[in-house]
Parts: structure tokens; C-alpha cells; sequence
């Protein structure tokens, strides 16, 4: 692909945003109730998807399979154009998607993965209110009887599961195995009697996360990806993509909001000054302007190689989510009072949508998810550095 192939391509996807890009996306998403929003990202997405922009890390048997450099070029722009997140479609078209392509069936590839594309939402069920960072200590347990596995137990901080339609789920069908080796992973229709979804008020006002209650569901083996006891295997594919390829988007996404921040700052304020002109806050945006351009060397790096070191993803994942928490941060602490009074922020956007104090308590979120960053760095030193496994708590 040469520079002009690529050159044509940003012109082609910058026109396409000038005219697909709702101008007034923010106004009306903030503020706007479940229902507005859930429709809006549907139609959102059938517009990038419209457009081929939806999936472009699928292979192109399935609606993708752009090269790296432009889905790299489509990232920036859509960041640079201020376009709408798709928050609702997120665990489908990653870690969904992921999932199925690894470690799915023919079959379940030609169910879930059109429907995803139609709009079908996904959660997913991996944490326990005993096993977050712990996973394989999970306690929901799924008992096979006849064509189906009868599930029990109980999932929290599952994204978006209020609105959710099916749900990637991890459950323990031996208890007699080892941590690791009794795990099963199954496809959970979330509309399935004996299902209860609670959302969880956060510290930010949303309720982005959920419990799951699971009393006696009914869940068809069919579902079962990968062999019975092998979930923890398949799981590491749906993690992967958490650590990963949408780490490509999220840099990008980041780099939108770092825009903000410096424009922000290029503003003068309360007193007539801006806070650019003071030279500490200025060589702190070049440092944080630095940090960014590694990240994003990193993301294309990590999504351009086929054969990806044992804890590359790893190293991008705790990079991206302690930038995010450094520039939200900065930007809370250096703009004075409407930084921590304004707080609402359109339903559409991301952890970087200008409204900073938000932003920064939100930005706590993604040291956790995929892997504490304590699990990352333990990932980064025992598998790429080849230091001596730490030892076992008990």
C-alpha cells in the first residue's frame, strides 16, 4: 500500500465524516434517557457499517479486512472529527467477535456474527463479586443435563448488560478440577427465564455496569464454545481482544481528547490568562504529547504483527489505561473550577470526553478490566522479561 493509496483513503473517509458525523450529537445525547440512546447507537452503527467502518479488524469474509494503516488512518479521523463512540457494540465487534473467530464453530460464526452485525448487543459475564482479578476463583457453576447446562451464580461490573441481548459467559462445570481446568465457556441468551440483570450506580451518576443473577438458566450445549473444562483457554481469546486490537481505536480516541484538552488550555481564562502561557502546564502537554505518540507507535505495532510477543498486549493495555488516567487527571487539575463542576458528558462518548473530572474518576475503570494492571505488569515481567513467577499467596 503506498502513501498515495493511503492519502486517498483519509480524503475519502474525512468527506465521509463531514457528511455522516451528526453536528449536534453532543447536545442531544447529554442528558438523554435509556431508550435515545440505545437507539442512536443502533443507527450509528448501520452508518459506519454502511460505510465499511464498522468491523474493519474482521477478516473480510465477514465485513472487514482493511490493513492496518488505514484502520489506523479511519481511527484518527473519526477521533479528529469528534464522531460518536460506539459504546454499545463494543464487547460484540471485540470481544465477541474474537471469541467466535478463534475458538467458535462454523455454526455459531454463521448465527452471531450476522447478528452482530444487525445490531445484536453483547456483555460479558467473566467477574464475580469473589473473583474479579482472580477469575479462575469463579463460583457460578453451569451442570450439564441433557441439551442444556443448568446455570447458577451471580456476574458483576458487566458493561452495557442492561441493554444487552446475549451475554459471553464463564462457569465452573467441574468443581473438582483445579481452578483453571473446570471452567467451561458458553453463548447466554440474556432474555432466558431465570435471568436478572441490576444495574450499578456509579460514582460518576452512570450505571454502565450490572449484576447478573443467573437462577437455573437454561443455557442449549450448543452454546458451548470450545471443549467442556477448556473455557479458560477460550477466555484468553476474548481477553486478548480486550488488551489488544481495540487498544488501536482507544489511542486514537485518546488522541481526540488530548486535542480537547490542549484547546482548552489555548483558552483564556477567569482572570484573562491562559493556562498554555504558564510554562509548567506547557511542558507538561509536550511530555503527555510524547507518552501519545509512543502509544500509538505501540497499538500499530501490536495489531500490525502476526506473531505478537507473549505479553505485547499486556504492555499496550497498562500503557493506554495509565496515560488515560494521567491526561484526564491533568486535565481535572488544571482547569480550574468548571473542570469538577461540570459534570455531564454526552451518552456517546468516551473516557475522554472533555468533561474531565468525569473523565478522570471514570478512567479508573480500565486499570481493572482485562487485567488489573498488578496482573499486567506480573504478565509483562514473568512472560517477556523471564523474572522468576511470583510466588503463590498461599
Amino acid at each position: 500500500m503506498t502513501a498515495a493509496d493511503l492519502d486517498a483513503f483519509r480524503a475519502h473517509v474525512r468527506d465521509w465524516c463531514r457528511a455522516n458525523v451528526p453536528a449536534d450529537w453532543r447536545r442531544a445525547q447529554t442528558g438523554a434517557p435509556d431508550e435515545e440512546f440505545v437507539r442512536f447507537q443502533k443507527e450509528w452503527f448501520q452508518r459506519l457499517r454502511e460505510a465499511g467502518f464498522a468491523v474493519p479488524h474482521w477478516p473480510a469474509s465477514w465485513g472487514g479486512g482493511m490493513p492496518v494503516p488505514e484502520q489506523a488512518i479511519l481511527y484518527r479521523e473519526l477521533a479528529a472529527h469528534d464522531a460518536p463512540r460506539l459504546v454499545l457494540a463494543f464487547v460484540a465487534v471485540h470481544h465477541a467477535a474474537a471469541t467466535l473467530l478463534a475458538a467458535g464453530t462454523g455454526e455459531q460464526r454463521a448465527r452471531y456474527l450476522p447478528a452482530i452485525l444487525d445490531g445484536e448487543i453483547w456483555a460479558q459475564g467473566f467477574s464475580e463479586p469473589d473473583a474479579g482479578s482472580d477469575l479462575a476463583a469463579l463460583r457460578t457453576t453451569a451442570r450439564r443435563e441433557g441439551d442444556v447446562y443448568v446455570v447458577n451464580g451471580q456476574k458483576c461490573w458487566a458493561s452495557g448488560a442492561a441493554h444487552a441481548d446475549w451475554c459471553l459467559l464463564l462457569a465452573r462445570t467441574d468443581p473438582a478440577a483445579p481452578k483453571r481446568h473446570g471452567i467451561s465457556y458458553l453463548l447466554m441468551d440474556l432474555r432466558s427465564p431465570g435471568v436478572g440483570i441490576r444495574p450499578t450506580r456509579q460514582a460518576t451518576g452512570e450505571s454502565h455496569f450490572c449484576e447478573i443473577f443467573l437462577d437455573d438458566v437454561a443455557v442449549p450445549a450448543a452454546n458451548l464454545v470450545g471443549a467442556e473444562n477448556a473455557g479458560w483457554r477460550v477466555a484468553q481469546e476474548t481477553l486478548g481482544a480486550e488488551r489488544g486490537m481495540t487498544m488501536l481505536e482507544l489511542a486514537e480516541r485518546l488522541g481526540g481528547g488530548f486535542r480537547r484538552l490542549v484547546d482548552r488550555c489555548s483558552r483564556p481564562g477567569p482572570g484573562g490568562t491562559r493556562p498554555l502561557d504558564d510554562p509548567l502546564i506547557a511542558d507538561r502537554l509536550a511530555e503527555l504529547e510524547t507518552e501519545l505518540t509512543g502509544l500509538r507507535a505501540l497499538c500499530t505495532a501490536l495489531v500490525g504483527d502476526a506473531h505478537p510477543g507473549p505479553a505485547d498486549a499486556s504492555i499496550v493495555k497498562l500503557y493506554y489505561s495509565e496515560l488515560l488516567q494521567r491526561i484526564t487527571g491533568f486535565g481535572t487539575e488544571t482547569l480550574g473550577l468548571a473542570a469538577h463542576t461540570d459534570l455531564r458528558k454526552p451518552a456517546s462518548s468516551g473516557w475522554e470526553s472533555g468533561a474531565w473530572a468525569l473523565d478522570f474518576v471514570a478512567s479508573w475503570e480500565w486499570t481493572i478490566p482485562g487485567g488489573a494492571s498488578e496482573i499486567q505488569r506480573t504478565i509483562i515481567g514473568e512472560r517477556a522479561l523471564g523474572l522468576p513467577r511470583e510466588p503463590a499467596a498461599f
